[in-house]
């Protein structure tokens, strides 16, 4: 965080000396990911609730905890803000019991004395900062002295403000009601954060229930992996039976990430699940593309689109149809033992979903050999920076890893995400990550 140019505040006069408290106008931020893996023992790791889902219930009352070992001064404070309304004041003499005596009492501020016997008062406030329960009560030190430099390394330390004891009794109502109203405004604030991260949790969950159990029976053998680049995602993935003879597969990616995005990808998928676009018959791809062309016009949904692949694999004849908007390319590997001669990349002509009313989407098809892999994924999983500077990782590049043989102990999408976040120098990804392998009986 950017630090302030500290000032003297107006109206107060020398020996009271302030910056601007981060309590009073934090920047708050907070970036989660979850991480999903089909399989045996599939994996959910929402985001974890920030530490203000721990933080202290805002309470009106102004909580004062002076740590000063001249008991004179304390009581000096005391009475200053004796007759002051809504005002708690507690002190203690002992500054090794201080941390504990604070996350008893929890204060909304703390004046300290930077002159201690058995502790040095810079050092106490370091151990406040240290501490997840004390780290943001704002805090006031006190010192007999004028000392720029003791100033300088109280505030590089977390300090608030400084004074030189005793101010006068207006200036130490004045600065104990500005940090304290900050922070309780904070706490506020962290408690709405944690509810709202409550509802992205539950949201979250939904939307993992959308996502199909890994599967295996005479026709095929699925697995999956996919990881969020934020609470909720734009990426969406299942197949299913329509009937006894046709399987679908699909993937879409809607543009953007959040809850809009999020809540465009569920109306969709849904869609898809339930076979609910009338006239349309869900086992000819090129219909289904067109059909959800016309249901989803951005024009009509906050301006979002989506990219998608979808496929029907008909069981009798091998014979697999699929048609894409904007989607990346599939890959279907007919020999495993020969992956790079036998890839074939599956994608037809067509724009984003609801891009433009009445544009035109294909069907194409291609036969699918006993043993055949099929990878359906999302552009997150090969749009990223190379850890040696030297650009971006392509579709080719990302299909060349896929010819590859998996890690041993990991399944073939596992060892792709290790294989792409080795590629990149790091774990976390700027885009959902979806990648679905379908593998022919």
């Amino acid at each position: 965080m950017k630090t302030e140019e500290s000032r003297l505040l107006p109206g107060f006069g020398k020996g009271f000396f302030a910056i601007p408290s981060p309590l009073i106008c934090p920047r708050i931020a907070h970036s989660h990911t979850f991480t999903l893996v089909a399989g045996p023992g599939a994996r959910f790791n929402p985001p974890n609730m920030s530490d203000a889902a721990n933080a202290p219930s805002p309470n009106p009352i102004i909580k004062v905890l002076m740590v000063d070992d001249q008991a004179m001064v304390c009581e000096a404070v005391r009475r200053m803000l004796a007759d002051e309304e809504g005002i708690e004041f507690h002190s203690i003499n002992d500054p090794a019991k201080a941390i504990e005596t604070a996350i008893e009492i929890q204060p909304t501020v703390i004046l300290q004395d930077l002159v201690m016997p058995e502790i040095d008062g810079l050092t106490l406030v370091k151990f406040f900062r240290a501490k997840a329960e004390t780290k943001d009560v704002p805090m006031i030190v006190l010192s007999s002295k004028e000392e720029a430099e003791t100033k300088k390394k109280a505030f590089e330390l977390g300090a608030n403000d400084y004074m030189v004891k005793l101010p006068d009794k207006l200036e130490v109502i004045a600065r104990v009601r500005y940090h304290s109203q900050g922070y309780l405004n904070l706490l506020q604030r962290l408690k709405a954060e944690a509810a709202l991260q409550a509802e992205l949790d539950e949201a979250a969950r939904y939307v993992r229930s959308l996502f199909p159990d890994p599967m295996e029976n005479d026709i095929v053998k699925t697995d999956w992996v996919f990881i969020s680049s934020s609470d909720l995602a734009g990426d969406t993935f299942g197949y299913h039976d329509l009937d006894d003879e046709h399987f679908a597969i699909y993937l879409l990616d809607v543009t953007g990430h959040g809850v809009g995005a999020a809540l465009h990808s569920v109306s969709a998928i849904n869609v898809m699940r339930a076979q609910s676009l009338p006239g349309v018959d869900f086992k000819d791809p090129g219909a289904v593309l067109s059909g959800l062309n016309e249901a989803f016009d951005m024009d009509k949904h906050n301006q979002m689109y989506f990219t998608l692949w979808y496929g029907v694999y008909h069981k009798p004849t091998r014979v697999l149809k699929y048609s894409s908007g904007g989607h990346p390319p599939s890959v279907l590997i007919t020999d495993p033992a020969q992956p790079k001669e036998s890839l074939k990349t599956l994608a037809t002509p067509g724009m984003v979903i609801g891009g433009m009313l009445g544009a035109p989407f294909v069907t194409d098809e291609t036969e699918v050999p006993s043993g055949s892999k099929l990878y359906v994924f999302s552009d997150g999983v090969y749009e990223i920076d190379y850890k040696d500077g030297s650009g971006m990782m392509t579709e080719d590049e990302f299909a060349d890893g896929l010819c590859l043989p998996p890690i041993d102990g990991m399944s073939k999408v596992d060892s792709m995400v290790k294989w792409v976040r080795d590629a990149q120098g790091r774990d976390a990804f700027e885009d959902d990550y979806s990648l679905m392998e379908i593998i022919f009986k």
